[in-house]
């Protein structure tokens, strides 16, 4: 197939394992990848790398990979054109939006290459809305994306510290950050939630210090970076503690709903989701946990069966609300829970009235970011 193609697009996954807390780059099944097109693709045709990559892979990894398969086959490694431009997708309803109506990114290894890449895009891209950035080099193509998800990891692991100060001296950091979200240097602030999940924030943040040190030979300290993994690794334990304090300091056999295990609302998608190390701490500390997701009716990653239907919360000591499916949104909380029940809400899906209406009817609701009963 590689030897038919005009073009071809490099999206191939790429984890960073660690060892001893420190990241360790692992290029063989992607250098695998570089090796087949560069033993089967012809001259003139454009790659285009769009995995995330460590920044300086493309000219160190990519390129000399390349240029090595195609010298064996007597072509000049000039030929082939190579190209950087990561992809910014989001899944769900709006998957082929988040693709074709985006702002893109991309560099060349050659103004050849760069001018390939630019035309290639704008045949998908709606460019006159959503222009393209065309970056000087393919490090530096690469590294926007490694400091774009940097930046949004670091952002939620900020917001830990604010949510265990909100509910400790009573207030409601939702309100706060609606009230700073309207300076307009501050509309991208994030709020509470049970923690972050996916394939790109979870990981992303180690990609330049690993970079740096094994493809550059510099020993570089990324503070921030590194704290912000960790924060957000460690986030769904807060709302283990939380839970505990609602029932009275213990959750040994108790009977515990996780609303949605899928790391984000609205997908079917489980990779790195929250959802896990709050399941694996609560089963740790004793508890009896069942999940639902309306989305999922198996749990790869935990080896799980799913409940098919959203049980009664009457035959749960408490429900956690982990996900803000469509579903759970449209929830009669008030017909569907029981007096006494307890409901903990971790990503701020139910609007004032909606918890001063299911208090009223003695249903316990709270909130991670709220102080209780707020």
């Amino acid at each position: 197939v590689f030897s038919d193609a005009e073009i071809i697009i490099v999206d191939v996954q790429m984890d960073i394992p660690f060892i001893d807390d420190e990241p360790q780059l692992q290029f063989e099944s992607f250098t695998n990848a570089i090796k087949s097109i560069g033993q089967h693709v012809n001259e003139g045709a454009l790659v285009i790398v769009e995995t995330t990559v460590p920044p300086g892979t493309c000219e160190k990894l990519v390129v000399p990979t390349l240029s090595f398969e195609l010298l064996k086959r007597g072509i000049k490694p000039d030929r082939v054109l190579v190209a950087h431009s990561f992809e910014r997708v989001m899944p769900g309803e709006n998957y082929l939006a988040s693709i074709t109506d985006y702002w893109r990114v991309f560099s060349g290894y050659t103004q050849e290459a760069g001018d390939a890449c630019e035309h290639f895009l704008e045949t998908v891209i709606d460019v006159q809305n959503y222009p393209l950035t065309r970056l000087s080099s393919l490090t530096a193509s690469e590294t926007a994306k490694v400091l774009e998800n940097s930046y949004r990891a670091v952002n939620i692991a900020f917001i830990d510290e604010w949510t265990k100060y909100a509910e400790a001296v009573g207030i409601d950091l939702y309100e706060v950050v609606e009230a700073i979200k309207k300076r307009p240097t501050h509309s991208n602030i994030r709020s509470p939630g049970l923690g972050v999940g996916g394939y790109c924030l979870t990981k992303d943040p180690a990609f330049a210090p690993a970079a740096a040190k094994e493809l550059f030979g510099k020993e570089l300290n990324f503070p921030f970076s590194k704290k912000a993994l960790n924060v957000n690794q460690n986030m769904p334990l807060h709302t283990v503690d939380r839970l505990e304090s609602l029932l009275d300091n213990s959750i040994k056999g108790k009977r515990i709903l996780i609303c949605g295990v899928s790391y984000r609302q609205d997908l079917g998608d489980t990779r790195y989701s929250p959802s896990e190390t709050l399941i694996r701490k609560l089963i740790d500390d004793g508890a009896i946990v069942e999940a639902h997701d309306p989305y999922l009716k198996y749990w790869n990653e935990m080896k799980l069966e799913l409940k098919e239907s959203l049980p009664p919360a009457k035959d749960f000591d408490a429900v956690i609300f982990a996900v803000s499916h469509s579903q759970y949104l449209e929830l009669d909380l008030i017909n569907w829970a029981s007096k006494g029940t307890c409901l903990l809400d971790t990503t701020g899906m139910f609007d004032k009235n909606q918890r001063e209406k299911t208090r009223a009817c003695g249903i316990r609701l709270e909130s991670i970011g709220r102080a209780d009963g707020l």
